[in-house]
Parts: C-alpha cells; sequence; structure tokens
C-alpha cells in the first residue's frame, strides 16, 4: 500500500472541509462530517490539522481565499495598465463576492464568525495582493506617471489595503455601473498615486 502524498491529502481534506461548509456552515461543521466526505480517518486529520476543527476550518477559509485571489489574478493578468487592472478587479472580485455560495451563506447565517477568519487572513492577503500590484507600479513609475515622491511599496500597501476594503463593501459605489468604477479608481485610489 502507498501512503498518500501530503499535499494531496491535505488538499482533499480541505475540499471537504469546503463542502461541509457549504452544507452546514461553519459553527456545525465538525470534524466527523469532515471524515465522512472526505474518506480520510479522523487521525489523519488529525495530523495535517493538530489545532483540530478550529485550525482546520482556518485552514479552509485560507485555502479558498487563495484560490480567489488565484482567480482574480488570473482574469486580470492581461490588463493593460493599472487603472484598468484595478476597475477589472474591482468588477470581477465584486460579483464573485456576491455569487460565492460559501460566502453568501456564512455572511448570511454566520457573519461575525467568518469577519474574524478574514481578518485574521487580511495578514497573508494584504502583502499577496500588494506584490501583485507592484510590476503594474514599477511600469507606471518607468513611464513617469507617479506622481513625486510616491514609493511603490507604500502605493502597492496602500491599494491593497483599498481594494481589500472594496472588495468586502463597495459602500456608495456601484460596481455594476462602469463610470462609477472608473471613478472609484481613478479618483480614490489613484488619485494620489498617477500624476494626472
Amino acid at each position: 500500500m502507498t501512503s498518500a502524498d501530503p499535499l494531496s491529502l491535505r488538499d482533499r481534506v480541505l475540499g471537504a472541509a469546503y463542502t461541509c461548509v457549504t452544507r452546514y456552515g461553519l459553527v456545525k461543521t465538525t470534524i466527523e462530517d469532515v471524515v465522512k466526505e472526505s474518506g480520510v480517518s479522523r487521525a489523519s486529520i488529525y495530523r495535517q490539522f493538530p489545532g483540530g476543527r478550529d485550525e482546520l476550518l482556518h485552514a479552509t477559509v485560507a485555502w479558498e481565499l487563495a484560490r480567489y485571489f488565484t482567480e482574480l489574478a488570473d482574469a486580470v493578468r492581461d490588463a493593460p495598465d493599472l487603472a484598468h487592472l484595478l476597475e477589472d478587479g474591482l468588477v470581477f472580485a465584486r460579483r464573485s463576492v456576491r455569487e460565492h455560495e460559501v460566502l453568501q451563506k456564512i455572511l448570511e447565517t454566520e457573519p461575525e464568525r467568518l469577519l474574524l477568519l478574514l481578518t485574521t487572513e487580511a495578514a497573508k492577503t494584504l502583502p499577496f495582493i500588494a506584490a501583485f500590484l507592484h510590476p503594474y507600479l514599477d511600469r507606471e513609475a518607468e513611464a513617469g506617471r507617479l506622481r513625486p515622491g510616491v514609493d511603490p511599496d507604500h502605493a502597492a500597501d496602500y491599494l491593497a489595503r483599498g481594494i481589500l476594503s472594496l472588495i468586502g463593501e463597495a459602500g456608495r459605489w456601484d460596481f455594476a455601473e462602469p463610470s462609477q468604477v472608473r471613478e472609484v479608481v481613478r479618483e480614490e485610489l489613484l488619485g494620489g498615486i498617477i500624476a494626472s
């Protein structure tokens, strides 16, 4: 008998946990549910997630966020410049959040638990977004379009925080309206970064 590859076993458990959260919600999902869904023994799950249910659920949220941001990055990778990248990315991100079955279920039934997990994950998500934006900011700098004194590192961090905030809550902006998307990107996010 060959032992399972730990990465594929981990992904199998995370995928099963995600399915269980879809079905039962965060609060009601148990290790036993994940055992049944994944076909992986309780002992193997605890070897992967020694912190038990809480660690597994935290890892499941992180796993799904990583998948989400990978899809988002793929959707905007060919944007011609930073402004278009942000416009396309915000529209894609807001639509994805609205259409995300699990996220909507959790927001409806147990938002306080999800917000706690998302806050914890923000520390990992912000550097990921900032690193993705950095090459676009570097191109803007090379083209002489950054305002004098703008540090690309600080700008990437600022934009990452603004993007994450707008993905979570659009506020007064209607992202189904292209002129509003353009305004929030060019005036609010990039107004202090890109020279007019």
